[in-house]
């Protein structure tokens, strides 16, 4: 997505599309300032190869709900990258790598990540935890099959879809995850689009996230 000084390009995290879509786009663009879904201590995990501590006196900086959140994830995660052959993350590590490479600036536009998931682990509710056992033990017996290919980003459609799913059964994990971040994500891209008029930015961030962003820019011009 293009919107008048900046490119937007959606990823999977785990995707070799993605690999192909930022060489792509850094060909393409030739940015001068590169917006990442990073935080500090994400970044310097990628940059260092370091997996994120899994220790259990993480509950007093992430609480409970927070801390499990983080542990199944990143479990998920590194499963399902295996399957595909791409670790986890390398989409934002290929772009902080090219940005170097070309002495472009780079931004962290996501919020820290300690802060998301203590808000995570107050916001769950207890109706949002049985609506996920339930949707788990369903699953299975459910006749509405999604199919995904790992190795590709999934298609704006099945993205919009899943996220009005999302934000119906689990509101409070929506807001958390993806509204509010969006809403952080949006303000930093559109202050950088304000104080480098002349100069071309990319943003990479995850696909669940893009048209929101790039609304909420546009919205936020208005004002």
């Amino acid at each position: 997505m293009k919107y008048k000084n900046l490119a937007i390009i959606g990823t999977s995290h785990i995707a070799k599309q993605s690999i192909e879509d930022i060489n792509k786009a850094f060909e393409k663009h030739k940015p001068s300032i590169v917006g990442v879904e990073l935080d500090k201590p994400r970044l310097y995990g990628l940059l260092h190869d370091t997996k994120p501590s899994r220790s259990i006196t993480n509950i007093r900086h992430f609480g409970v709900k927070g801390y499990l959140f983080a542990l199944i994830g990143g479990f998920i995660q590194d499963k399902l990258g295996g399957i595909v052959g791409v670790k986890p993350g390398s989409d934002m590590l290929l772009a902080v790598q090219l940005a170097q490479k070309n002495n472009a600036k780079i931004a962290l536009l996501d919020q820290d990540i300690q802060i998301t998931l203590k808000k995570f682990s107050k916001r769950f509710s207890w109706k949002e935890k049985w609506r996920l056992f339930v949707d788990i033990i369903s699953a299975p017996f459910s006749r509405e099959k999604i199919k995904l290919d790992l190795s590709k980003v999934p298609s704006s459609e099945l993205i919009k879809t899943l996220m009005e799913k999302m934000k119906h059964r689990y509101p409070n994990i929506y807001y958390t995850l993806v509204q509010e971040r969006n809403e952080i994500m949006a303000g930093k891209l559109a202050a950088i689009m304000k104080n480098h008029p002349e100069e071309k930015i990319l943003a990479v961030i995850g696909a669940g996230h893009e048209l929101d962003i790039l609304n909420l820019i546009k919205e936020k011009e208005k004002q």
